[in-house]
């Protein structure tokens, strides 16, 4: 190495005694370098002091490496997972992202972002959009670089690839959960209703109830807080419970076992609870939460991997990705049929 050059990719792999393919696959975190093969690059980045140039790749690659991710900055759960996730697998693909969060979408909002992203010259675009103001808003969203929207694909235009959680088959499976263990009156307690997720499990808790010719029980609506979750579980306490609710996410069943309790009910001997999400922390209420688990990690590759195959010039599919249901101890048969 010249003396006053910085060390390059090529230095890292005559010292550690490899490629310079493998120094790129460690450092892009691949998985098919054996464990003693990534701790000697390591070693060798290290002791050489190395540090990747990505100014010099986006000269040769005409890529920045950056990808643009809008999202509203919501604190809940859902959107901040799928950031995380996204970002996750953008670093494992070797690129980082670019956040521009938006508070209320409107048309000259998101073109303010886009312009905003392209200054940075990012290779392509992800829009995180759990309400419907933020999809309404990509209808004038026009980008000369690839756009994926982390969003059910019947609500994207047409010009953009969709990457979604089957939200409607989560309010499915719970439903079907609880009719199986014998339950004819299954509540729903709904997120708010200008969220896309909050809508689709809406829609699936109804399709699953008339199939099966369950009784209707009226819809309460609530937003996403365990807050309003107990004030739901206080009024139903009250009123009559029935012998199961599906709550639209973990922290909305949080507060209704709360109220449950308080009112001297037990879960899931009175009535049974559902949720969804699978939050860190759901299996340590009381008791553990049975709730529907969405695969943001899945996602976030998918996301990812979309992408990058519209950027290569290929073609992206939408694409859907199936939820699935964790049985813990907050649902049972109900007391009419246990003896």
């Amino acid at each position: 190495m010249a003396a006053g050059r910085p060390p390059g990719m090529n230095d890292v792999a005559k010292l550690a005694g490899v490629s310079h393919q493998t120094v790129s696959r460690v450092l892009n975190g691949h998985d098919s370098v054996r464990p003693e093969t990534r701790e000697r690059v390591q070693a060798a980045i290290d002791e050489l002091g190395y540090r990747r140039n990505f100014a010099a790749r986006a000269l040769v690659t005409r890529r920045s490496g950056t990808i643009g991710v809008i999202t509203t900055g919501r604190s809940l759960f859902g959107p901040q997972r799928a950031v995380v996730a996204i970002e996750e697998a953008a670093r494992e693909a070797g690129y980082f992202i670019s956040m521009a969060t938006v508070k209320r979408a409107s048309s000259r909002v998101m073109k303010e972002l886009l312009d905003h992203l392209l200054g940075q010259g990012v290779d392509g675009i992800v829009v995180i959009a759990p309400e419907t103001e933020v999809v309404e808003a990509l209808h004038s969203f026009v980008a000369p670089v690839p756009v994926v929207v982390f969003a059910d694909a019947e609500l994207v235009p047409d010009s953009m690839q969709s990457v979604s959680l089957d939200q409607v088959q989560a309010g499915r499976i719970a439903v079907r959960h609880l009719a199986e263990l014998g339950h004819q009156d299954i509540a729903h307690v709904s997120g708010p209703l200008n969220w896309t997720d909050a809508r689709g499990r809406l829609e699936g808790w109804k399709l699953e109830c008339t199939e099966r010719g369950l009784n209707p029980v009226p819809l309460v609506q609530a937003d996403w807080s365990p807050e309003r979750g107990y004030e739901v579980g206080v009024h139903l306490a009250r009123a009559g419970v029935p012998s199961a609710v599906f709550a639209a996410n973990d922290m909305i069943a949080l507060g209704l076992i709360r109220a449950f309790t308080e009112a001297g009910l037990r879960v899931p001997q009175d009535v049974s609870v559902v949720g969804v999400d699978d939050q860190p922390g759901a299996s340590n209420f009381i008791p553990p939460l049975t709730t529907v688990h969405h695969k943001f990690a899945e996602m976030g590759r998918m996301v990812i991997e979309s992408l990058l195959a519209v950027i290569d010039g290929g073609e992206a599919r939408n694409s859907v990705i199936e939820p699935e249901l964790v049985v813990r101890s907050s649902t049972a048969v109900p007391r009419a049929l246990a003896g």
